[in-house]
C-alpha cells in the first residue's frame, strides 16, 4: 500500500542533513516514506525517545519528513544502517526489498551487530525468508511484519501487524516499536509467517470487495438507496470491512476512498500484485484458488486501465457499473 514503485536504488543523496550518531548510539531508522510509510514513520518518531533517521528513494519525501519533524536524513540505506539499532522498511515490492537490503549501498553494507530489521513490506514469502536469513547471517535480527489497515489505518495508527520472527525475544523487541504505529501486533510464527498471513488476508479482502461492489451495484439497480442498503448489510450477516469501513459506493462512508474519487487508498495495481503473490503461493502448495483466480483476473482487467490502476481497489464498483451498463 505504497506510493511509488522504483526498480533500482538511486545513488546516495547529496545535500541533505546527515545524521551524525556514533556507532554505539541507539537510534531508529525508517526506509520508505510512501503513502503508508510516511504516516507510520510520523507516529513512530513522535512516540519514540530515540534519535530518528530516514531514507527514501525520493529526495522530496525525505525533505518533507525532516522539515515536519526533527528527524535526520541518511544518504543511503547502508548509511542509515551504520547509525541505527532498529530499522523499519516499508517498500512496494520484492525487488525493492532485495535492493534496499542487499544492494551495493544497501542495509547489509552498513549493518551493525544485533540491529533489529523489521520489514513491513508485502512481498513474496520466499523472498522475505531469503532476505531475513541474509540479515541474520550478517549479525542482525530479521523480522517480517506486513501490515493491514490501509492508509486510513496508517494515519490513525490503528494498523494490524502480522509478525514472523525466530524468537520471542525478537518479537518483544519488535512489538515495542510496532505498537506505536498500530493497535494489533500478532506473532504468526517463524520467518515468513507474517507474509503468509498477509497474502491470505489480502486474498480474502479482494474477494470481499468484489462481492460488496456487486451487491451494492445490484441494490442500486433495484432502486435501493445505497446508504440504506449499506446500513442493512452492516448490521446483518453480510457485514465486512469492505462494506462498513471502505464501502465502494461514493458518498456512503465519508472517510472511504470511494467518496474521495477513489484516491488515497490501496491502489488497484498493488492489489493485483498481492493477488499474484497469493496465486504463486497457491501453486507452490497445490492449493486451489477458485474465487481467488477470478478476483485476480478482474483486477488484472482493471489494471489495464491507467486511471483505475492508480485508484483505490474499491474502484471495482466503478468498473462494474461502467463496464456492464444496459
Amino acid at each position: 500500500m505504497f506510493a511509488r514503485t522504483v526498480t533500482r536504488l538511486p545513488k546516495p543523496i547529496q545535500g541533505l542533513r546527515r545524521a551524525s550518531y556514533s556507532t554505539s548510539t541507539e537510534a531508529i531508522g525508517f526506509i520508505g516514506l510512501g503513502q503508508m510509510g510516511f504516516h507510520m514513520a510520523k507516529h513512530l518518531q513522535a512516540k519514540s525517545t530515540l534519535p530518528f533517521v530516514v531514507y527514501d528513494a525520493d529526495p522530496s519525501a525525505i525533505a518533507r519528513f525532516t522539515t515536519e519533524t526533527n528527524a535526520r536524513a541518511a544518504t543511503s540505506p547502508g548509511d542509515l544502517a551504520s547509525q541505527t539499532s532498529v530499522i523499519i522498511t516499508a517498500l512496494p515490492e520484492s525487488s525493492h526489498v532485495q535492493t534496499v537490503y542487499t544492494g551495493s549501498t544497501g542495509i547489509l553494507s552498513g549493518l551493525r551487530k544485533d540491529t533489529l530489521c523489521i520489514d513491513s513490506s508485502t512481498i513474496d514469502p520466499s523472498v522475505s525468508i531469503d532476505v531475513s536469513q541474509r540479515v541474520n547471517s550478517a549479525g542482525g535480527r530479521a523480522v517480517d511484519a506486513p501490515i493491514s489497515g490501509g492508509i486510513m489505518g496508517a494515519q490513525a495508527a490503528t494498523l494490524t501487524f502480522m509478525v514472523g520472527c525466530e524468537t520471542e525475544h525478537d518479537f518483544g523487541r519488535t512489538k515495542e516499536h510496532l505498537e506505536k504505529m498500530g493497535k494489533n501486533v500478532v506473532r504468526c510464527g517463524g520467518l515468513g509467517a507474517g507474509q503468509a498471513a498477509k497474502i491470505c488476508n489480502n486474498l480474502l479482502l479482494a474477494i470481499s470487495m468484489i462481492g460488496t461492489a456487486e451487491a451494492m451495484n445490484l441494490g442500486v439497480r433495484l432502486g435501493l438507496d445505497p446508504a440504506v442498503l449499506a446500513s442493512i448489510v452492516n448490521t446483518s450477516s453480510g457485514r465486512c470491512w469492505a462494506s462498513d469501513t471502505a464501502n465502494p459506493v461514493p458518498g456512503v462512508i465519508e472517510s472511504a476512498p470511494s467518496t474521495n474519487k477513489y484516491r488515497g487508498g490501496f491502489k488497484t495495481r498493488l492489489m493485483l500484485k498481492d493477488l499474484g503473490l497469493a496465486s504463486n503461493a497457491a501453486k507452490d502448495t497445490k492449493t486451489p484458488l477458485v474465487l481467488g483466480a477470478l478476483a485476480e483476473n478482474i483486477y488484472r482487467l482493471m489494471a489495464h486501465n491507467p486511471e483505475l490502476a492508480e485508484q483505490d481497489f474499491s474502484s471495482v464498483y466503478k468498473w462494474l457499473t461502467n463496464s456492464h451498463k444496459d
